[in-house]
């Protein structure tokens, strides 16, 4: 069934704020998951609905391994988006994703550690297939939007999300190498299970900043290298974001991925837990009548 679109725009590092937004107004949206990273600037861009947010809040105040991205994607879901294309300042694991070169993510290896990753705990056991976790029709357009900007893009692209908030060892960066990663970040997981999880077709846009450390002969990342070339990408990424909202079809046909929900839960209804379902009303209302 075609209807609107309201496209979530998740802001990484360098990215605090969107340009071109009308009857913008930034909104607190209270969740049973606690506070999103920061308030959410909602508006339009032409005739789409946009809910922008900062994934790390205005300033850059949270850590990666203390995002709370439960609340991030309910607060998200709950003002009204049928979609999220995420960005995301990443590091390169191969030659040819050089510093500034954009990569749309195909896939993600989890080697995160302490990051509640599900909204579906005891009480209401769900299942959800991550074996295709981004969205195909998101990214294609995505991926169009950057080379009509004039931006260099790789597709395709393997994320391999570490802990952190600390940069890779040169053993551990060669390993995700040998692992069949090609750009390493510390936010992507569990934002895109949580997605898939909620019902939101997700993309994902890695902006190259650095080679890591597994080149050899070479001075190891630092935080200043990244934010300089956070600093040069953030303008195409704002550019971008405008172009792939520009270039949306004017109405949202229906992607499997809104009902994705439909056969993953396992729990039977006489054992689902009260207080977990009333908590779920954003995420999976849908099923909840």
């Amino acid at each position: 069934m075609a209807k609107d679109w309201c496209i979530g725009i998740i802001g990484g590092s360098g990215l605090y704020n969107i340009e071109g937004i009308e009857d913008e107004q930034w909104l607190m949206i209270d969740t049973p998951w606690g506070d999103p990273s920061d308030e959410i600037l909602c508006g339009r861009i032409g005739h789409v609905k946009v809910r922008f947010l900062p994934r790390h809040g205005r300033g850059h105040p949270i850590s990666p391994s203390e995002l709370n991205s439960r609340a991030n994607i309910d607060a998200l879901k709950r003002a009204g988006c049928t979609d999220i294309l995420a960005i995301s300042a990443v590091g390169s694991l191969r030659e040819e994703i050089e510093p500034g070169r954009f990569a749309i993510v195909e896939q993600f290896i989890d080697n995160t550690r302490h990051r509640p990753s599900t909204f579906f705990t005891s009480g209401f056991v769900t299942h959800v297939s991550m074996a295709d976790p981004v969205c195909p029709r998101l990214s294609q357009m995505a991926a169009k939007a950057i080379t009509a900007c004039k931006g260099k893009v790789a597709t395709g692209a393997t994320y391999l999300a570490m802990e952190g908030p600390q940069f890779s060892t040169r053993a551990e960066s060669r390993m995700y190498q040998a692992w069949g990663a090609d750009i390493i970040g510390m936010t992507g997981v569990p934002e895109a299970k949580l997605a898939r999880e909620a019902e939101l077709p997700y993309a994902l846009i890695g902006m190259s900043t650095d080679y890591d450390c597994w080149r050899e002969g070479e001075d190891a990342v630092d935080v200043a290298q990244v934010v300089a070339q956070m600093q040069e990408n953030s303008q195409l990424a704002r550019e971008t974001v405008l172009k792939f909202i520009e270039n949306l079809p004017k109405t949202r046909s229906a992607s499997p991925i809104d009902t994705c929900l439909d056969n993953a839960v396992i729990t039977a209804p006489d054992e689902h837990d009260p207080a977990l379902m009333a908590k779920l009303d954003a995420v999976a209302g849908r099923l909840l009548g």
